[in-house]
């Protein structure tokens, strides 16, 4: 078989693909558009879920040190509640008269108060204080000479309260009386 091809024909030809040239380039930058969008989207993905995880580690270090702060406060609360139901059982025996208290004073401020002098020797090693330390009493020296010491407190029914069992003579102060 054979064809006549003429020039009108050849020119609709020609139109036609230069047509289709047209098409063919106008998807290629659509689809070259709609990558770039693709992998500009992926970046912008990505870089959001590393610094999602960054701070999610962030916080998990935070978390692990609030939980520990919690924990010892939940600890000194306890042991803070223990001391309050002890010196509540002294309180309610009833008998204050001639009872003693023992407290522990560092430089010369009250640091913790004990039921009896036997419990306060135990603890003062949580205090830095050398099991089997020799304790003397503090005498005539003011509290405030000694980083550690121990005083004991009596009650005193007519003041209704406690008072230092031993009193220290009074200072001069420039040379009065």
């Amino acid at each position: 078989m054979i064809r006549v091809v003429t020039a009108r024909r050849m020119a609709r030809l020609e139109q036609e693909a230069d047509q289709a040239r047209t098409r063919a380039r106008d998807v290629q930058a659509r689809a070259d558009a709609a990558w770039g969008s693709h992998a500009r989207e992926l970046y912008a993905v990505t870089d959001r879920a590393e610094r999602a995880e960054a701070t999610t580690s962030e916080v998990g270090v935070l978390l692990s040190g609030a939980l520990a702060e919690l924990s010892d406060a939940q600890q000194e609360l306890l042991r803070k509640d223990i001391k309050i139901r002890r010196l509540r059982e002294v309180l309610k025996s009833g008998v204050l008269v001639g009872r003693s208290l023992t407290v522990l004073m560092h430089y010369g401020e009250p640091h913790t108060v004990y039921a009896t002098r036997k419990d306060a020797l135990a603890d003062t090693a949580t205090h830095g204080v050398p099991a089997g330390t020799a304790w003397v009493p503090c005498g005539e020296r003011p509290a405030t000479a000694s980083t550690w010491c121990i005083a004991a407190f009596i009650y005193d029914a007519h003041c209704k309260g406690y008072r230092r069992a031993f009193t220290p003579a009074p200072e001069l102060v420039g040379g009065a009386a």
